[in-house]
């Protein structure tokens, strides 16, 4: 039987505990990464773990191209412009790794050690199609404890950090969806630089006209100060 709307509760969801990992993957020419918080260990022996990732992320091909990735354990107080850069921008566009520190793992592999507690390699060892997403599962080969310290969870990121998932994540959760859902003529935060997108005032350089509410802006629409994407506002 298929659950209604009716059946399911969202804020059950944030119940399930969750870490906040960078996944990444890629070789000396071309490398990408991104936010999860779908990993978790499978197997002892051998030490496998699986992670899940968007078909629409870049690091996916990647993943599939090099059959390899690595897995960063963030630290608590990480960087929220760490956090933007592999959780709210493409690996198509933008050069992630251009100014953090990593190092390149025996699979060829780039590892965030930036923010990091700790991180896993992995060799990849099925790849899962789970509809949206894809289910990696993968022996790890290589692993590094470069510090204790509280990891980043994706319960502290959302209460005392105010973050949200990005849109590609599987724990995502549309607010249109929510039951709780204030109207579209309130402010809306990007989520890369913090800048807030006010219908009374429009855009500041002029482009839309004051009274605009968020879903009439056009989906070409950039952020005027980080030219972020609509996807990667969330409701004030």
């Amino acid at each position: 039987m298929t659950a209604t709307a009716q059946d399911i509760n969202l804020e059950a969801f944030f119940k399930i505990s969750y870490g906040l990992y960078i996944v990444s993957a890629g070789n000396s020419s071309k490398k990408s990464g991104y936010i999860s918080n779908a990993v978790f260990q499978v197997t002892a022996e051998p030490a496998q773990f699986a992670v899940c990732c968007s078909k629409n992320n870049y690091t996916a091909s990647l993943i599939n191209e090099n059959r390899s990735f690595s897995i960063s354990v963030l630290k608590r107080d990480a960087a929220q412009s760490l956090i933007s850069t592999f959780g709210y921008k493409s690996g198509k566009d933008t050069d992630k790794f251009s100014s953090i520190k990593y190092t390149t793992g025996i699979t060829g592999a780039p590892i965030v050690t930036e923010y990091s507690l700790a991180w896993f390699e992995c060799r990849l060892t099925q790849t899962i199609d789970v509809g949206t997403h894809l289910l990696f599962t993968a022996e790890i080969v290589n692993t590094c404890l470069i510090e204790d310290g509280e990891p980043l969870t994706y319960s502290y990121y959302r209460e005392e950090r105010k973050g949200k998932a990005p849109k590609n994540a599987p724990t995502y959760i549309d607010p249109d969806k929510n039951n709780e859902q204030k109207s579209d003529s309130e402010k809306y935060k990007c989520l890369l630089c913090g800048h807030i997108y006010d219908p009374a005032e429009g855009d500041p350089e002029g482009r839309i006209a004051p009274g605009t509410d968020f879903k009439d802006l056009p989906e070409s629409w950039q952020c005027p100060v980080c030219g972020a994407d609509k996807g990667s506002f969330d409701r004030v």
